[in-house]
């Protein structure tokens, strides 16, 4: 686990897989993919999303959602799947989501399954990062980036006009006063919103969890820094703007509860929750027409 730019596991550079193997060319593609999705795994990343733009330092930094020693535990429970998730699922789960990859469906795209070459690829590095530990054992490190329930904020009492102040005030510096990135030196923040950044669907789009991944990674020179509190305004100003839109909505949370911050979705009347403010969403350009039809029936199991 490491802070700044170090890479304690670099596959590019690890003597060990200098075999020319074809193990070793997945694990390698595996890392490029990881660190340079839009240009290695293009017809799944429309946007300008990269794997390491949410796990930081190739997902070899602690309490950046590290990745390192957790292929073990899967398969594992998805609550907004209501099913077990093979690493493979997750893999293609991202991609749809924090790739944006049914972005690409508007253009007549294929959608990642679990036997594309750049999902088995992730796979293997990921694989490769989990060496030596143990199956079946969480690795200490692994759910960190969450804030105490008993410190939430009720989502209509966030305000995303004080997190916009703290997104002036911090943020900006790295991720610009549009929210899309500043180059700093070969490396770049991914967009927090607008066309290029994850959909609605993803992980992110949630405020608690971009609550969590602020608190606790962010400003990436100083982490820490910012408390509960503000990582939650935050957070509450960043997924108040407007995204692209996930076609596939009505299938999260068949069997669990809709969370409440879940911003995007729209409550369902069963659950007796009055809907949240509107926010502009992003359409793609085509109304997905005929998209589910290239969804395979492993892909679309992963939704």
């Amino acid at each position: 686990m490491v802070t700044a730019w170090e890479l304690p596991k670099n596959p590019l550079t690890d003597p060990a897989l200098d075999d020319e193997s074809r193990l070793s060319k997945e694990i390698r593609s595996g890392f490029r993919i990881f660190t340079n999705t839009r240009s290695e795994a293009g017809r799944f990343t429309p946007g300008r999303m990269s794997c390491s733009n949410c796990h930081l330092n190739a997902g070899q930094r602690e309490k950046s959602l590290p990745l390192v020693g957790v292929v073990g535990m899967f398969p594992e429970y998805n609550r907004r799947s209501g099913r077990l998730f093979t690493l493979g699922d997750r893999i293609v789960d991202c991609f749809l989501r924090s790739q944006n990859a049914t972005g690409t469906a508007a253009v007549d795209r294929e959608l990642p399954t679990l036997t594309a070459k750049e999902v088995l690829a992730v796979s293997a590095y990921l694989t490769w990062l989990s060496k030596g530990f143990q199956v079946g054992s969480n690795p200490p490190w692994r759910g960190q980036n969450t804030i105490a329930a008993a410190n939430l904020i009720p989502i209509d009492k966030l305000d995303p006009a004080k997190g916009e102040a703290i997104f002036a005030d911090r943020c900006t510096t790295c991720h610009g006063v549009d929210g899309q990135g500043v180059a700093i030196g070969d490396k770049k923040p991914g967009p927090l919103w607008g066309a290029d950044s994850w959909n609605d669907g993803a992980g992110a789009a949630r405020v608690y969890t971009l609550a969590g991944i602020i608190r606790y990674s962010m400003p990436y020179l100083n982490p820490g820094s910012l408390t509960d509190e503000e990582a939650q305004h935050l957070a509450a100003f960043i997924n108040s703007k407007p995204r692209p839109s996930y076609p596939f909505k009505a299938d999260d949370y068949r069997t669990e509860k809709l969370p409440p911050d879940a911003v995007y979705y729209e409550r369902r009347a069963a659950e007796g929750l009055r809907p949240g403010p509107k926010r502009q969403i992003l359409q793609p350009s085509e109304r997905l027409a005929g998209s589910e039809k290239k969804l395979s029936h492993s892909a679309a199991h992963a939704l």
